[in-house]
């Protein structure tokens, strides 16, 4: 059952991801769908925070994969480009056991049933208004959902 929250600003995406960030623990995967530009990369930088990373988080469209430290290390993928190529073939198909794994546009890897799931769409009016759907994920990631403010 998938559980969804708004936020109207890119701050308040940027704090629903610290409050995930809280919620998370070493070896958790979260795939980040969404289309381009939705603010996958905000939640990402809100995630980021709370793990401790205090260098700066940008997206790996380009490069495929940014490695954070903090007090959790953070493997962050964007697998945008990787039309084409099996997910499999990257050799990144096991994430990290020690560390955090965001994973933008992880519906291009093709084998992330397993894995937490996050949806997130513009709804309109202002750019920066959007709804984050959790399809699925473990009870600790769901009651950040069920919890946060403005829905």
């Amino acid at each position: 059952m998938s559980t969804s929250v708004k936020t109207e600003s890119v701050e308040e995406t940027q704090a629903l991801g610290r409050r995930l960030g809280a919620a998370l623990e070493v070896g958790d995967v979260i795939g980040l769908e969404g289309d381009l530009g939705t603010g996958k990369t905000e939640l990402v930088k809100g995630i980021a925070e709370a793990l401790g990373v205090t260098a700066g988080v940008h997206s790996p469209t380009f490069v495929l994969h940014h490695q954070y430290k903090g007090r959790m290390p953070v493997e962050h993928y964007d697998l945008y480009r990787l039309e084409g190529l099996a997910w499999v073939d990257t050799g990144l198909d096991e994430p990290a056991p020690d560390a955090v794994t965001l994973i933008e546009w992880p519906e291009r890897a093709g084998v992330l049933e397993r894995w937490a799931t996050i949806l997130i769409r513009l709804t309109g009016g202002r750019d920066n208004r959007r709804r984050l759907t959790l399809l699925r994920g473990p009870d600790r990631v769901r009651a950040v959902f069920e919890d946060a403010p403005g829905d």
